[in-house]
C-alpha cells in the first residue's frame, strides 16, 4: 500500500490543490469582506453550474442529506401527494423524508439497474394530483442515470414540482435546470462539485419558491426553512453582512475556488469530459468481461461505475485494489450489497487516474483468480481516451 492512495470512490473525491489550499487557509470572520465576496461568488456560480439563471441558490452548512431534506421540507406539507421515481437506495431515502413531512408518498420503482418507463410515470401522474415528483439524477447506490429532462417535463405537464437529487451528478452529468423546467436541484459539495464534504447546495426555481411561500404553515424546522436563509443568501450575494447561523467559512471558500475552476472549464466541456472518462472505463470493463449493474447504456451514469463481481470473486476485491494504491467502494444497494463494487470518476479525476484505476482493478482481479488480461484492459482504456 502506498502512503497516499488514489481516492476513486463515489465521493468524497480527489480535490485540486487550490481547493485544498483554500480549505486550509487561516479562518476569517464570516463578516470579513473577503469572505463575503467569496460567498457571493459561490452563490452566483452555483446558478451557472446548474444552468439556472432564474433560480434562488442556497449554500448551507450540512451534507447532501441536509440538501435533500431542505428540498422536501420547504415545499411538501402534510397530506400532499409525492411521487418517487425509484432507482435505488437514495431514491427511497427522499421518499422516507417526504413521509416524515406527512406526505402521502407513492413509489414507482424499477428493478435494480433500471429506471421506471416514462409511460409508467405519466400514468402515475395522471392518476392523481401530485404536489411533487422526485428523481435521483444518478443514484450513488446503483450507478443508474435517470432521464431528468423528460421526467421534469412530465411533472410540469401534470402540475407537479420536480425535485432532482443531483448529489452524485451536479457538475458532472448534464443538467440544464431552466431549460428543462427543474424546480429544485440539490447536491453536496464533495462529489462532482469538487469541494470537501460539509455543504448543502440547492438551486430553487421561482415556481418552487412560490410554492414555499404559499405553505399553510411554517416549516417546522427553523434550520431547514428557506425563509430563514433567504435574507442571508441575498445579503452575501450582494456583499452585505448578515447573520442567521455561522457559515462554514473555509468550506465555502474552498467551494468558491472549485466552482470557479469548474466554470473556467465550461459546462459543456465538463459534461463531455465526464462522458469521455466514463467511456474509457466502459471500454476497460468490457475488456475485463465485467457486467455493469445498470442494464443499458442510456441508464448508465458518467460519474461512477457500478460493476458486478465476476464469478469466484467477492468483496475482498476492494481490499486487493487498495493494496495496489487505489481506493474503490463496495456495494450499497440493500438487495445487492455483496454482489458488486463501485468506482467514482468525477470532478478532478484525470485520464491518468482512470488508467491507474483500471490497472489496479485488473491486477486485483487477477490476484483474486479471475481470468482477466490486465494489459488488454489498460490498452482498452488508453484507446478510448486517445
Amino acid at each position: 500500500m502506498t502512503d497516499r492512495d488514489l481516492l476513486m470512490i463515489p465521493g468524497p473525491i480527489e480535490f485540486e490543490p487550490a481547493v485544498m489550499a483554500a480549505l486550509g487557509a487561516k479562518t476569517t470572520s464570516h463578516l470579513d469582506p473577503r469572505f463575503m465576496a467569496a460567498f457571493g461568488r459561490a452563490l452566483v456560480a452555483s446558478r451557472k453550474v446548474a444552468l439556472a439563471d432564474d433560480a434562488q441558490p442556497f449554500i448551507v452548512a450540512g451534507t447532501g442529506t441536509l440538501a435533500m431534506e431542505m428540498a422536501i421540507a420547504n415545499v411538501v406539507e402534510p397530506g400532499d401527494r409525492v411521487l418517487v421515481v425509484g432507482t435505488g437506495y437514495f431514491s427511497d431515502r427522499i421518499g422516507t423524508m417526504a413521509e416524515r413531512q406527512g406526505a402521502k408518498v407513492s413509489y414507482l420503482r424499477a428493478a435494480p439497474g433500471d429506471v421506471p418507463a416514462l409511460d409508467e410515470i405519466e400514468r402515475a401522474l395522471a392518476s392523481g394530483s401530485y404536489k411533487a415528483v422526485t428523481v435521483t439524477h444518478v443514484d450513488t447506490s446503483t450507478g443508474v442515470l435517470a432521464p431528468v429532462e423528460a421526467i421534469a417535463r412530465l411533472a410540469r405537464t401534470h402540475g407537479a414540482l420536480s425535485i432532482v437529487d443531483g448529489v452524485c451528478a451536479l457538475g458532472g452529468e448534464e443538467l440544464r435546470q431552466d431549460a428543462w423546467g427543474v424546480d429544485i436541484a440539490f447536491a453536496g459539495s464533495q462529489k462532482a462539485l469538487g469541494a470537501p464534504p460539509g455543504l448543502a447546495v440547492l438551486t430553487v426555481s421561482k415556481r418552487a419558491m412560490e410554492a414555499h411561500r404559499a405553505r399553510k404553515a411554517r416549516v417546522p424546522s427553523m434550520y431547514l426553512d428557506f425563509s430563514e436563509w433567504l435574507p442571508i443568501m441575498d445579503a452575501y450575494e450582494h456583499g452585505k453582512p448578515a447573520y442567521f447561523a455561522t457559515p462554514a467559512v473555509n468550506l465555502i471558500s474552498a467551494l468558491d475556488v472549485s466552482l470557479g475552476q469548474l466554470l473556467a472549464e465550461g459546462m459543456d466541456a465538463r459534461f463531455e469530459r465526464h462522458r469521455r472518462l466514463a467511456g474509457a472505463f466502459r471500454a476497460a470493463e468490457q475488456a475485463m468481461g465485467l457486467r455493469t449493474l445498470p442494464v443499458r447504456e442510456d441508464v448508465t451514469a458518467h460519474t461512477l461505475s457500478a460493476l458486478y463481481y465476476p464469478d469466484g470473486v467477492d468483496a475482498s476485491l476492494v481490499g486487493r485494489v487498495r493494496e495496489r494504491g487505489v481506493v474503490i467502494a463496495g456495494g450499497l444497494h440493500p438487495d445487492l450489497k455483496t454482489r458488486y463494487f463501485r468506482i467514482g470518476h468525477m470532478g478532478a479525476v484525470s485520464a491518468s487516474d482512470v488508467v491507474t484505476t483500471v490497472s489496479a482493478v485488473a491486477r486485483a482481479l487477477v490476484a483474486s483468480g479471475a481470468k482477466v488480461d490486465a494489459r488488454a484492459a489498460v490498452a482498452a482504456a488508453e484507446g478510448a481516451l486517445s
